[in-house]
Formats: structure tokens, sequence, C-alpha cells
């Protein structure tokens, strides 16, 4: 996955990869450093960084004001077509992929370029209805 992205495979960097693999949703930065714990902040940061550059990682703000990364599903390292909606449950502020829900197509007047797009619902989960 790393080389598909022009990604060269450190330890680091593979731990971090299958770290964000096995979450079961996006994770926060602090989230990831806890996940893997041997891991210093900087090196978290770095790695982060160039996967968001490499399109290996996409970044999506949640309903809490956190940044959260989650793998792309894309196998490109110039586009992030990885385009699904997340849901925000306000009660336990888990954040989860809705990757079967139908994405609107966003027409931007002339001049304007996408670089991303998030699309967010908040509400309460399953469950902690």
């Amino acid at each position: 996955m790393l080389l598909e992205h022009n990604i060269r495979p450190t330890a680091n960097r593979v731990m971090l990869v299958r770290a964000l693999a096995e979450a079961e949703h996006p994770l926060t930065m602090s989230e990831l450093e806890d996940a893997v714990d041997t891991i210093d902040k900087s090196n978290v940061f770095r790695a982060l960084a160039l996967f968001r550059e490499q399109h290996l990682v996409h970044v999506m703000e949640d309903g809490a004001d956190a940044v959260r990364y989650e793998l792309c599903h894309s196998h490109d390292d110039e586009l992030d077509n990885d385009v699904h909606a997340h849901f925000y449950c306000e009660r336990c502020g888990r954040t989860f992929c809705l990757n079967d829900i139908p994405i609107p197509t966003v027409v931007l007047p002339e001049g304007y370029r996408m670089n991303t797009i998030n699309y967010l619902v908040k509400g309460i989960c399953p469950k902690c209805q």
C-alpha cells in the first residue's frame, strides 16, 4: 500500500498504516499515537503529513472540531477519489464511515477548484439510542 502511493516503507510507517487499517473508525492523531505508542509524536505527525500529501490518507473534520485520519480506498498517489459520508455521534463522540450512502455531485462555479470535500452527518448512533 505504501509503495502504491510512492512512499518508502519504514518500520514506523508500516505500523501506522496497520493501525489505521485495523481501526474501526477514523482516528485522531492522539488516538493513533495511543495505538502505536512506540512512535514519538513528531514522527507520527511527519508520517501523516507525507501520507496525506501522497493520498494514502484523507483528513476529515468530525463534529467535535477534531481532525481525523483514515486510509484512502483509492490506490492513486495523485488523486483521492475516495469520497464517502461520515456520521458523527453527538453522544459517544465516535465517527463512522458511511460507504454506501450516495454522494451528490457538486458542480462549482467557473474558476473554482475543489481539493477536498467533507460530508458529515451529526446525530445519535444506533448503540447510543
